[in-house]
């Protein structure tokens, strides 16, 4: 399974995920995905854990950021690397987006997308 070579942001559906939160798959394959997470302010990705290895990239807005239970403030320009099965979650406190990528890729993702619901 692999993305098209080239995709554009404006052509890439979103998916609503959680109550303030939307992801847009922007390029994988078997080994590598990279998704965009759009946060409003407030909005938070729940604490969880995954066998993924994750480095995420802060492109806008600002998260405070909670990896092992410590807690950072991070701001565009800024990223973090979360080990598999560590507990990890972020609250969005200004509007922005991260840049989340996974090895392997996060097949849970494409479950809806699969179903056609993604917007």
């Amino acid at each position: 399974m692999q993305s098209p070579n080239f995709l554009f942001g404006d052509k890439v559906p979103f998916e609503d995920v959680d109550p303030g939160i939307k992801r847009q798959i922007l390029g994988h394959n078997d080994e590598l995905m990279l998704v965009k997470a759009v946060f409003e302010a407030g909005a938070e990705g729940y604490q969880h854990e995954h066998y993924h290895s994750q480095v995420s990239y802060v492109e806008s807005g600002v998260f405070d950021v909670t990896i092992e239970g410590v807690t950072k403030r991070q701001t565009a320009g800024d990223s973090y690397f979360i080990p598999p099965h560590v507990r990890h979650g972020a609250v969005c406190i200004e509007a922005g987006a991260l840049l989340d990528m996974f090895s392997p890729i996060r097949e849970d993702f494409f479950e809806n997308y699969k179903k056609g619901e993604a917007s």
